[in-house]
């Protein structure tokens, strides 16, 4: 297939991928036809930047606002969950070994949300040790992230808008109605603008991994209350190299291919991409961010969440992870070995998740550093200083 026949054929995934996504509306409406999540607080009575940015009673945005482009559907089109179940590792029988999981622990709480549920909602606002958390998914980017939900003395609850930023989600939360581009985890638009949220970490890895490593934590249920095809990709060929991001305003920066795969880690200028393909050479880069050292890992082990119909059948792919190489006082540096990797210092055995599995170290973890797998033209359109270790 050329590259013309491939770029029609993605444009039509996507089209199929809108309408397949898309939700009938709710006959109760809130304010900008955006319905109202069962048991949340009400929404403010304050100017919605869904219905419109740029209404003078709200801040200036920070965002050119005619860059808010809609992806298709309209706000809620694409459900995300609340208050979701969850199932005991032991009794999920529906995941295949190579399945991409959102992995995301907090103060020692486990929980694994499947792409194959991600890529038809975006969005889980959920509470994990007691934490508000909203743990988000862009398919068009193949970014995921996860923010605390609390701002001040509220609980934000986030919805789809329906609009894309720099081809990225944008979310919306109930309670305001503020703008805020998953990439970027600030409000751009609405009473909240300028407001950030805090990161929590995300670990992008196989549901073998995640399972071997966490086999008491809890999983994203398939019962989210909507029938969907879960296990289906809705955006077929779409991490094809050679197709064009869909409804990107700009162009991508030439240093890279729009569509080529990097890890991010930092921000503004103190941001870094390092190429995939880079860093799975090697297994291991040791390099610094604003002047901490981290340490990138990277082995095969999953599949492209985008690219055949079935999930589980697409190509494989990489899993990474960044840390902090540093351990109760002591540096380590590390090589991959095998499907894992080994610290010089003692010999102990780490899995991609940065837990010694074996050694002197065992039960030993590393401290994990926020970073974004993604494609190139997400990353640099939101951190344009960015430089590229090569």
């Amino acid at each position: 297939m050329g590259r013309t026949a491939r770029r029609a054929a993605a444009a039509v995934a996507l089209v199929l991928a809108v309408g397949a996504c898309q939700a009938a509306p709710s006959d109760d409406e809130r304010p900008s036809s955006v319905s109202p999540s069962p048991g949340l607080g009400p929404y403010e009575d304050v100017p919605s930047a869904v219905t419109d940015p740029d209404d003078p009673e709200l801040p200036d945005p920070l965002v050119d606002t005619d860059r808010l482009v809609t992806g298709g559907p309209p706000p809620d089109g694409i459900p995300a969950l609340t208050d979701p179940a969850f199932e005991d590792v032991a009794d999920v029988d529906w995941l295949e070994d190579s399945d991409p999981v959102l992995g995301v622990s907090v103060e020692g709480e486990e929980r694994a949300y499947p792409v194959r549920i991600l890529i038809w909602h975006e969005i889980v606002n959920d509470t994990v040790a007691d934490v508000p958390v909203a743990v988000t998914y862009c398919p068009l980017c193949d970014s995921a992230l996860a923010f605390d939900r609390r701002v001040g003395d509220r609980i934000l609850d986030f919805g789809v808008s329906g609009m894309l930023y720099n081809s990225d989600l944008v979310m919306f939360d109930r309670q305001t109605h503020s703008l805020w581009p998953q990439i970027e985890g600030r409000a751009v638009a609405g009473t909240l603008t300028g407001t950030e949220l805090d990161r929590v970490s995300v670990a992008v890895v196989s549901w073998d991994q995640w399972r071997d490593a966490h086999p008491d934590g809890a999983v994203l249920s398939l019962d989210t209350g909507h029938e969907r095809d879960y296990g289906h990709n809705p955006y077929v060929g779409y991490d094809d190299p050679d197709t064009d991001p869909f409804l990107l305003d700009t162009d991508a920066d030439p240093r890279l291919p729009a569509k080529a795969r990097v890890i991010g880690i930092g921000s503004e200028d103190a941001a870094l991409a390092v190429p995939v393909d880079h860093a799975l050479e090697s297994g291991v880069v040791e390099t610094e961010v604003d002047g901490e050292p981290v340490t990138v890992w990277a082995r095969p082990g999953t599949t492209s969440a985008l690219d055949a119909a079935v999930i589980a059948e697409g190509r494989e792919t990489a899993v990474t992870g960044v840390f902090r190489p540093r351990l109760d006082g002591r540096d380590l540096t590390f090589a991959a070995d095998g499907d894992g990797f080994t610290d010089h210092q003692t010999g102990s055995r780490w899995n991609i998740l940065g837990h010694a599995v074996d050694g002197e170290l065992a039960g030993e973890r590393l401290t994990p550093v926020d970073h974004l797998d993604t494609f190139w033209f997400a990353w640099v359109g939101f951190t344009p200083e960015t430089e590229i270790l090569r």
